[in-house]
């Protein structure tokens, strides 16, 4: 019987394997195959301390569907009672503009109130996410559902628009932000191939949601009145929020997931800043279009009920138009729709919403517009995990929150102040066609960088580039520093070549 003592470690890696295993580029870097997995994160082990799970529980692949799909829809139904709910903020802001209903406000007032609950959820990201890390998912989710329900509450007995600002704006953010950090890197563990489509198909909630609420919230106003329409609202999304928190399930441990708030070193890395670029300006073209159609509907000459239904038809093209985002992304690669998508919300503002001075033209925009205008939300999670990988998606899309916090604030008091000074809407129709062809050339270069990335573990492997990127989302290990390093180099060059990105 061999001595105990002599018995090797299995966490060291075999020198002999490795050298056997491994590629050496002209520059002395070494590019690690998939099936060399184990022993990179082995090492990488020791270098946090214990985050990554040791050689013999090396997390199995996602199930690629089963119980995710159940996830999926639990996911979908939340976003659908946060951000679909938010969405109909436009159904309030009409109610508020034409009735006076605080006294003294004014457009550009009631323009921060929607702009900072969006703003507060993303401020609110690194928080949430400790707080995942510290009591778990579920429970993080509870704290929203009780900062969300108070806030509506709180909101039916507001009395003057200070209190708006605190109820309907920062508290519901700040709720809002608890339940979608925790929720929103849940769908991507559970899935590979099929991972945009079932992204597409949870964000996809959102615009459901915003259809719904755009019109249940205008009709309970209408019939009922402003305050039980609050009221309302809160019931239901404390009730089905509570039975969605209770079903959904997260894989963080068996992924290995640092749920760190923040990693500054992905700071460094020119390929995120390009997706930080993207989310960025994409917020600052999808946030005047979500708050300012129901207003540029009034513009034309509509009245309060085609206004209305000018906004829930904009999140109709929503929900319709992200399951078949992410369904497309994972057939054509991931950065390629989201590029080509938001280059085509800004086609469909320059050609058709500049154009739309009837209430048929301006339906047709905000149905096909709405499908492609939230792109974003379609493919972050998706995009983020082809950058960073997967164990580092949460710290990245913290980041990815805050910075976008900035736009979602301002975008829509930017463009109501466009409108002001000009008293036209073109300014503002211009601004955002504007921002989205800059959010997809941030995608563009993207794209660049991935294929450069790709050719070269291709070559130094000779691995399959689908293959390698298949990897390269479920284990950021699988990846040398010298991959990105000369997909950097070769970004400008490669963004024009053809390529599954």
């Amino acid at each position: 019987m061999a001595d105990a003592g002599s018995k090797k470690d299995p966490r060291v890696p075999d020198p002999a394997r490795t050298s056997q295993d491994t590629t050496t580029t002209q520059d002395g870097d070494v590019i690690i195959p998939a099936r060399q997995i184990q022993q990179e994160l082995s090492i990488r082990d020791k270098e946090t301390g214990g985050v990554f799970p040791p050689q013999s529980q090396i997390p199995p692949p996602p199930p690629n569907g089963g119980y995710g799909w159940v996830c999926t829809a639990c996911v979908a139904t939340i976003n659908a009672h946060t951000w679909g709910l938010n969405s109909s903020y436009g159904v309030f802001l009409a109610h508020y503009l034409e009735n006076d209903t605080f006294h003294g406000a004014t457009a550009l007032h009631y323009a921060f109130v929607g702009s900072l609950s969006i703003s507060c959820a993303m401020l609110i990201s690194p928080v949430a996410t400790v707080c995942v890390r510290e009591i778990g998912t579920k429970p993080t989710l509870f704290i929203g559902i009780i900062l969300e329900t108070a806030s509506l509450i709180c909101a039916s007995f507001a009395s003057k628009v200070w209190q708006l600002f605190l109820t309907q704006g920062v508290l519901f953010g700040l709720g809002m932000g608890f339940l979608f950090v925790p929720s929103v890197g849940i769908v991507p563990q559970w899935f590979t191939t099929r991972r945009s489509l079932a992204n597409g198909i949870s964000a996809a909630g959102s615009g459901l949601g915003g259809l719904l609420y755009s019109l249940a919230a205008g009709a309970i106003i209408r019939n009922i009145s402003l305050v039980w329409a609050y009221r309302i609202l809160g019931i239901l999304v404390f009730v089905v929020n509570i039975i969605c928190t209770l079903l959904i399930k997260d894989r963080n441990k068996i992924i290995g997931s640092r749920q760190a708030p923040f990693d500054l070193a992905l700071l460094k890395r020119p390929e995120f800043i390009l997706l930080l670029g993207y989310g960025w300006f994409s917020m600052l073209g999808y946030v005047v279009l979500i708050f300012s159609l129901a207003n540029y509907a009034n513009y034309i000459g509509l009245g309060a009920s085609e206004a209305a239904m000018v906004s829930a038809i904009f999140n109709l093209g929503q929900g319709a138009g992200r399951p078949f985002i992410g369904y497309f992304s994972d057939r054509t690669g991931r950065i390629n729709m989201a590029c080509a998508t938001t280059w085509m919300a800004a086609v469909l503002v320059f050609a058709v919403w500049i154009n739309a001075k009837s209430y048929g033209v301006l339906l047709f925009f905000t149905i096909v517009g709405g499908a492609v205008a939230g792109t974003y939300w379609a493919t972050v999670g998706p995009v983020t995990a082809e950058v960073v990988g997967l164990a580092d998606v949460p710290s990245a899309l913290n980041l990815t929150w805050l910075v976008i916090a900035l736009p979602a604030t301002f975008s829509t008091p930017i463009a109501l102040q466009i409108v002001a000074g000009t008293g036209e809407y073109i300014g503002a129709q211009v601004f955002t066609g504007f921002m989205y062809i800059t959010g997809g050339l941030c995608l563009f270069f993207l794209r660049g960088w991935k294929i450069g990335e790709l050719a070269e573990i291709s070559r130094a492997t000779n691995n399959d580039p689908d293959e390698i990127s298949r990897v390269r989302t479920q284990a950021s290990g699988a990846v040398s520093v010298k991959s990105r390093r000369v997909g950097r180099k070769r970004m400008l060059a490669e963004c024009y070549k053809p390529g599954q990105v």
